[in-house]
Parts: structure tokens; sequence; C-alpha cells
């Protein structure tokens, strides 16, 4: 097993789903089966414009020829493990390029920074976690001397294993749903994507919280894609299935509701819920159809 990096781009040619499968084609198939059963770091290229950089985390946990397309191949990911990172790694810090494998012994880039799939070093792999969960207010648990056990900012000598024991904190529930709060109501301006409005209370936190579409329980990824800010009673109402999203985001209420009239009122004017500017952050169609199949009272 080893880490690796899987390139990723909102226009891409292949049939890919970050947070469920990745379809490649079969020279890249011997990297790819390096990486079964670890994690890989996907990335998106600098020519891409409003590149995220490095920006998500996943388990590869089966490989599999696609049965929809001859002579191509997919990584499935494991259910739940990935997560978007809390803050975007680009490819080049203060320091020069983030992911230092990609230097020649001249010290330029190499053509390995093309490759669709590539490995990455142990050390490369924890530079970048290390980036892309570093927040002011520590997201991990604490050790037994108070200093953070997360990703901190200050780079130690990389353990193996040590590393590995750091991975399972990105599996804690605690962790992963601060994580998904702060990317979703990011993506959303803090604002209600029901309602419209953004309040923020005297301690300077937004009142709207960070609704999975497709919830956890029901095997719902922590991705932008598959999330809403939304304020208390919106999210109530919307994991109660009083009110749901077309594809198109209009807004509809169930007729089951007791008061449709005072939905309507709640609601903003438009009638439409409110989008994240990204393309790729808005809510995916897929998600909006299991909850409308699901959860929504038609």
């Amino acid at each position: 097993m080893a880490f690796g990096v899987f390139i990723h781009r909102q226009d891409s040619i292949y049939d890919d789903s970050p947070a469920e499968r990745y379809q490649f084609p079969p020279q890249y198939l011997g990297r790819v089966r390096a990486c079964l059963g670890d994690w890989i770091i996907y990335y998106e290229p600098r020519k891409l414009l409003e590149t995220r950089g490095y920006f998500a985390l996943a388990k590869v946990q089966q490989i599999i020829p696609d049965p929809a397309t001859p002579n191509m191949y997919v990584a499935l990911i494991e259910p739940g493990s990935y997560l978007d990172f809390a803050t975007p790694v680009p490819f080049t810090g203060a320091r020069g390029v983030i992911e230092s494998g990609l230097l020649n012994e001249e010290g330029r880039i190499s053509g390995r920074a093309q490759s669709a799939v590539r490995p990455i070093s142990p050390m490369d792999f924890e530079r970048i976690i290390n980036l892309g969960f570093e927040e002011r207010d520590p997201l991990l648990p604490r050790n037994d001397s108070g200093a953070a056990t997360g990703f901190s900012e200050a780079q130690t000598p990389f353990l193996f294993e040590e590393d590995r024991e750091r991975l399972t904190f990105v599996t804690s529930r605690i962790v992963r749903a601060r994580v998904f709060r702060r990317i979703v109501l990011r993506a959303y301006s803090e604002r209600c994507a029901v309602t419209g409005l953004k309040l923020i209370n005297g301690g300077g936190r937004a009142e709207v919280a960070a609704a999975h579409i497709r919830p956890v329980e029901a095997n719902g990824p922590d991705i932008v894609s598959n999330g809403l800010a939304l304020s208390g009673t919106a999210h109530w109402m919307f994991d109660r299935g009083l009110i749901s999203l077309s594809d198109d985001l209009d807004i509809l209420i169930s007729r089951h509701a007791n008061d449709v009239d005072g939905i309507r009122a709640f609601i903003n004017g438009s009638g439409r819920a409110f989008a994240p500017a990204r393309p790729q952050e808005r809510p995916h169609p897929h998600f909006l159809q299991w909850h409308r199949e699901n959860c929504f009272k038609q």
C-alpha cells in the first residue's frame, strides 16, 4: 500500500465523482493498484481556472473494470472516507513546490507533475494534509500535554506509524463534522440557502448549520455538493421532508405541510435556493434526487 495523488478537474472527460469513483485508463492501473486500501489526495491542475490545488482526501477501497466503458477502470472510494480540505493547498507555497517529490536533480519540476495518477512520498503526504487541515482553532483532539495532536503548523520528522495514527483522526465523526461545517458555510458565505438570511450572533458565529442532503447515516459523503447551509427552522423542515429542492434548486413544499402559506412566507421571495458561486460546489442532482425520493413527503 502507498499514498497517491489523483488529478481531477471539473471539466474532465472521465466519468468521475470524487467521493465515490475515479475513472482511469489502463496505463495507470499499476499506480492505482499500489494505492489500494490506502489514502490518496485529489489535485486540480494549476492551469485550471480558479484551481483549488490539493483539495481533498479519500481512501481507495476497490478497483474494477468499468462496466460501462470498455478498456477503462474505476477506483471505488471507501464510503465515508472522502473529505474536502478545510483549506485547499496550492501547488507552490512560500518555500516553493509543496510536493517536493516532483523536483528533479536540478531542482526543477519534472514530467511526473503531468501524470494523472502518481505516488507521493509519506513526507509530502504529511506536509499536504498538515496544510489542508490547518486551522486557527484546532479541529483535532489534544494530547496529554495539551498541544494539538492534529495537523500542526510546525513540521516534525516523519514517522510512518505516527502518520497512520494521525489519519485515524480524519475518520472521527467530530472532526469530519467540524470540517464539513467550515467548508459548507464558506461555500454559502454563511447565508441560509432557503431564507437567504445571513445572521451572525453576538459572538461572531453564523446562525446556520451545515446540513447533509443525503445523511451520513445513509452513506452521504462529507462533500460540499452534498451540503446546504440552513438556518435552524429550515434545517428542521428539510430533514423532516417538509421542503426539498428540484435539480434546478426550486424550493419544493410538501403537500403534507400543515401551514403551506407560512412556509412560503418563510422562504426567500425568489422561491429558489441560494447556491455557491462555484458550480462544482452547488447541490448535486444525485443527492437532491435521493432526498426527494427518500425524505420529501410528496
